[in-house]
């Protein structure tokens, strides 16, 4: 390791503040911990509702290191450490809530139950971009869900960064899969083996009709919120459908799903990092996410534009907007 003292990292002072660089100590791993020379941090939009003090569970105070996504190369590894070594390429969805440095610095010290070494077939931004969407979707899918071939999956909101994961999730796991999306990404939608539903400009009754001959879909993962969870309850099989939503915090009529006899669940990703709990379940998923990635399974769709620190405002400015086509990911320049 290099004899170097101190790092540059990307700070927050306030809510809505602006990002300033400033010098930090580079922290010393311990028991169960690595240190990682950050390579790129991926930005979700809850990075943006964190900055913008707008996210009370997620419990991070200012100042603050954002980036909730990592990825880089071990240079560290602290007493009891066995299954991961320096030089190792490693990802995972590793602080910037409750408190703990986010990867927005040029070193992380990181739990190193929620880390999995990266696949070998794709470089560290696009492996930045995967560990928040992969877990939220296969926590839902597999996890709550049960997925499995002979399903009917239907994704809401297919394009979006844990959409598009679910749905060659689903592909993965034998399951036949329909997801929602605006015209823009009908073709992106059927690259990924999706049959695409305009949900613009077509209504629940006629999906369902059409795809299921009225049954419903077995599993309906939303990622959308608001009025298309409600749509959600209205899709499900009865008895044994199943309805997982990630972003399922409104106010809602659970009645249509009664009435189906239908269950629910909601996925609450950041649960570990804030509990410490479960933690080498991520990584456990991390490690099974690698290996559907090096089996061509699973890519993460991932906007062209790179930024750094320099850029770091447009980079959050790109998400803000919704002008991304993909993940968006800041390279960490040493």
């Amino acid at each position: 390791m290099s004899t170097q003292h101190s790092m540059q990292a990307l700070q927050i002072t306030e809510a809505n503040g602006s990002f300033k660089l400033t010098e930090q100590a580079i922290p010393q791993p311990g028991i169960g911990q690595v240190l990682v020379k950050v390579a790129a941090s991926g930005i979700n939009p809850l990075d943006l509702k964190i900055r913008a003090g707008q996210a009370a569970h997620a419990k991070q105070p200012f100042p603050a290191v954002l980036g909730i996504d990592m990825a880089g190369e071990v240079v560290a590894t602290g007493p009891g450490i066995t299954h991961f070594a320096v030089a190792d390429r490693v990802y995972g969805m590793t602080g910037g809530v409750a408190g703990q440095q986010g990867s927005l610095a040029q070193y992380q010290l990181v739990d190193a139950d929620l880390l999995a070494k990266a696949p070998s077939n794709i470089n560290l931004r696009q492996a930045a971009a995967m560990p928040l969407v992969v877990i939220t979707a296969w926590e839902g899918l597999i996890d709550r869900a049960r997925v499995a071939a002979g399903h009917k999956v239907l994704v809401q909101g297919g394009a979006g960064g844990v959409g598009h994961v679910a749905v060659q999730l689903a592909k993965a796991f034998g399951a036949e899969v329909y997801a929602t999306a605006s015209a823009k990404d009908a073709d992106y939608i059927r690259s990924l083996g999706a049959v695409f539903i305009d949900y613009q400009h077509t209504s629940v009754e006629h999906y369902l009709a059409e795809h299921t001959g009225n049954k419903g879909f077995d599993i309906v993962f939303n990622t959308t919120g608001g009025v298309s969870l409600d749509q959600a309850f209205q899709s499900v099989k009865t008895y044994t459908g199943h309805v997982v939503s990630s972003l399922g915090w409104g106010t809602h009529s659970i009645a249509p799903l009664s009435f189906r006899a239908a269950s629910y669940s909601g996925v609450f990703t950041l649960m570990p990092l804030l509990t410490g709990q479960s933690r080498a379940h991520h990584g456990n998923i991390l490690r099974q996410a690698c290996q559907l990635t090096e089996q061509g399974l699973l890519t993460i769709r991932l906007d062209p534009q790179e930024f750094d620190f320099d850029s770091i405002e447009q980079a959050y400015e790109k998400v803000a907007t919704a002008r991304n086509r993909g993940k968006v990911v800041v390279t960490v320049e040493a």
